[in-house]
C-alpha cells in the first residue's frame, strides 16, 4: 500500500472535517471553519453522549507525559456550544492536555449538528478500537433511537457487517451482571453471545469466570442446557451448521467479532483458507490498514 494513500479508516466524514494531516499556523479570529486554532481548555466541554464511558487512567497518564514533552500533535475536533465548544472527537487528548497542565489545545471547529456529532464520535472510537462491546452497542442504539438510523445504515457508517451490528445490539438485552463482566474483560463477546442463550445467563457467566471456560466450552454448556438439537450460534435448528466442525465455527465467530466482518475458515489437512467478506471499499480499506499496521 502506498504510504501517501489518503486514510479512509475513519470514514470520509471525519477525514473531510479534519482536513489533511498537518498542523498549519493558527490564524487569528475564531470563525467556524477557519483552520487549526489554539482554544482554551476551560472553554471546552465533553460530549455528554460520548459513546466511550471508560478512559484508562494509565493510558491518559502516558499520553499526558507525551504531550508534556512534545505537545498535542493532532488537533481535536470541536463544535460551537453556547459561549464555548463541545468535543466532537478527541476527548482523550483533551483529558491528557488537562493533566499535562496545558492552558490551550489545537482544535478545528466545525458547525455540525447533534446527529453528525454522534456519528463522528462513534466512528472515531470504533475505528481506533477504543470502545468495549457494550459501549459500541450503546452508541449504535443511540443512533437508532434518537436519529432514526437502521442497522444497515450503521453498518455503512462504521464499515462493518450488518450482522456485527445486530449481534452487538443484542448484547444490550443481557442481564447487568453479564454486561458488567464483559465491560471488565472477565468474559469476551463470544462468551456473552453464548451465555445469552442459556436458561440462566448469570449462573453460566459466573461459571465461565470461576473455571476459565473457553468460548467453545461455554457454547457447549449453553447448548446442553437448552436440550438436544439446539444450535448455539443460530438459536435455531442444529442442521444449520451440522457439516461444519464446531471448533472452526467458533473460530469464525471469534474472528468475525474482532473484525466486524463475515469470516469463513476452510481447513483441510494441514492448511486451508481464511476468507474475509467485505461489502464496500471502505471495509476493504479498513482490513488493509489493520493487516499492514497503518494508523487508523
Amino acid at each position: 500500500m502506498s504510504a501517501d494513500r489518503p486514510a479512509k479508516g475513519l470514514g470520509m466524514g471525519l477525514s473531510a472535517l479534519l482536513g489533511e494531516g498537518g498542523r498549519p499556523p493558527a490564524p487569528s479570529g475564531e470563525a467556524v471553519g477557519s483552520g487549526v486554532r489554539e482554544i482554551e481548555l476551560t472553554r471546552i466541554r465533553p460530549n455528554p453522549n460520548q459513546p466511550r464511558q471508560q478512559f484508562s487512567e494509565e493510558s491518559i497518564a502516558e499520553l499526558a507525559d507525551s504531550i508534556g514533552q512534545r505537545g498535542v500533535l493532532q488537533p481535536i475536533l470541536l463544535r460551537p456550544d453556547g459561549e464555548g465548544y463541545q468535543i466532537v472527537a478527541g476527548e482523550r487528548r483533551w483529558r491528557a492536555a488537562q493533566r499535562a497542565r496545558l492552558h490551550k489545545i489545537p482544535a478545528i471547529i466545525r458547525d455540525v449538528d447533534e446527529g453528525t456529532t454522534a456519528e463522528l464520535a462513534l466512528i472515531e472510537n470504533i475505528q481506533r478500537e477504543d470502545l468495549n462491546a457494550i459501549e459500541e452497542a450503546e452508541g449504535y442504539r443511540q443512533l437508532v433511537e434518537h436519529y432514526g438510523h437502521t442497522q444497515e445504515d450503521l453498518a455503512k457508517i462504521v464499515h462493518k457487517s450488518r450482522s456485527h451490528v445486530a449481534n452487538l445490539l443484542r448484547l444490550l438485552d443481557l442481564p447487568d451482571f453479564v454486561k458488567q463482566s464483559l465491560v471488565r474483560g472477565d468474559i469476551s463477546m463470544g462468551h456473552a453471545r453464548a451465555v445469552a442463550t442459556a436458561p440462566d445467563p448469570d449462573a453460566l457467566t459466573q461459571e465461565v469466570i470461576e473455571k476459565g471456560l473457553s468460548v467453545r466450552q461455554t457454547e457447549a454448556k449453553a447448548r446442553n442446557a437448552k436440550g438436544p438439537g439446539y444450535d448455539i450460534a443460530r438459536g435455531s435448528a442444529r442442521q444449520a451448521k451440522q457439516n461444519m466442525d464446531a471448533d472452526l465455527a467458533a473460530l469464525e465467530r471469534q474472528l468475525g467479532d474482532m473484525l466486524g466482518l463475515k469470516v469463513h475458515v476452510a481447513h483441510k489437512g494441514q492448511g486451508g483458507q481464511v476468507t474475509l467478506h467485505y461489502s464496500s471499499l471502505d471495509q476493504l480499506d479498513m482490513i488493509c490498514q489493520r493487516l499492514s499496521g497503518e494508523p487508523i
